[in-house]
């Protein structure tokens, strides 16, 4: 039998939707898996603000060092024939490279399958490729057909409806603000929106305040890299002092929602799950709210009732 890490949350959520979490004997701190945790960080257990972390980030990043390490003597008794790794972000995750740097003292040394999404096809393909590694690409073929019709479902609602495309921004950090890139934009296409000041398929980059004036969304979506929507409520502050959030429309039309991360910013097919969230949001005449994702989002007028 394969035995097989997975360094990447989204990557070891597949699995385990794959039903293939039998060969998988290590995961990282982040990920939800009883396996051995073999990928730690040095932020674990800390409570930074937004700016906070960024300010970390950019040292370590200018210092040239990794918020991530392996447990070695973990690593060495568990023995993979096959890593999966990611080579999309080094700040959300560890890297292939500091990961290559790892494995070349173990007796063993396994494969390195780097998983390199930068828009939903991507993604995906993502699910081939696990499944090939785990020799079970039966099980991609079978998840991938239940997700398709999903999305097929919202996008013939939309155009049986001539649902119009609502201008919309989904935020992925608070402090500084970052637009959404990667595959976020697409999601949001997927499910009736357009955010012109996303990054297809490229890095989220920090956005002025006043472009964001400018561009005046309807509907705005707070999901910060890493946070689910209690934390993230936490520093909402940020963008409530800043100039003119009363004006804009979002604000206006009570169109202001906090959503889990991992439906958006992590690449597993859990994206499904968030362009389903994204059309209730954004169409609410013609989706509901899954139940599954209720206790994924909050509206922000439900939490200034309560502060």
């Amino acid at each position: 039998m394969i035995k097989i890490c997975s360094f990447l949350p989204a990557a070891t959520s597949m699995i385990y939707e794959m039903g293939l979490e039998n060969q998988l004997v290590g995961v990282t701190f982040e990920c939800h898996s009883d396996k051995p945790k073999v990928v730690r960080s040095y932020l674990e257990g800390t409570n930074h603000t937004s700016s906070e972390i960024d300010q970390i980030v950019s040292q370590s990043k200018a210092q040239g060092k990794s918020l991530y390490y392996i447990d070695d003597a973990l690593l060495e008794s568990l023995s993979p024939d096959v890593i999966l790794t990611q080579d999309v972000c080094d700040v959300c995750q560890i890297d292939t490279s500091h990961v290559a740097r790892s494995i070349y003292r173990l007796s063993k040394e396994p494969e390195l399958i780097p998983l390199i999404p930068r828009n939903l096809e991507d993604i995906y393909q993502n699910v081939i490729t696990i499944a090939k590694a785990f020799n079970k690409e039966e099980c991609a073929y079978t998840l991938l057909a239940n997700l398709k019709k999903r999305t097929d479902f919202i996008l013939d609602t939309l155009r049986k409806n001539n649902a119009p495309l609502k201008r919309v921004m989904v935020l992925e950090w608070l402090d500084p603000i970052y637009n959404c890139g990667h595959w976020i934009p697409y999601q949001i296409a997927q499910a009736g929106g357009v955010d012109m000041l996303g990054n297809p398929s490229g890095y989220s980059i920090v956005t002025a305040w006043e472009r964001i004036l400018l561009y005046n969304p309807e509907v705005l979506v707070v999901a910060p890299c890493g946070f689910d929507i209690n934390r993230s409520s936490q520093e909402l502050e940020v963008l409530t002092k800043l100039d003119g959030w009363d004006t804009l429309n979002a604000v206006q039309n009570n169109a202001v929602f906090l959503a889990d991360a991992d439906l958006f910013t992590q690449p597993s097919t859990t994206v499904v799950d968030g362009i389903e969230l994204l059309a209730a949001l954004f169409h609410p005449d013609l989706f509901e709210i899954p139940k599954k994702l209720e206790h994924k989002y909050l509206s922000f007028r439900s939490i200034a009732k309560v502060k």
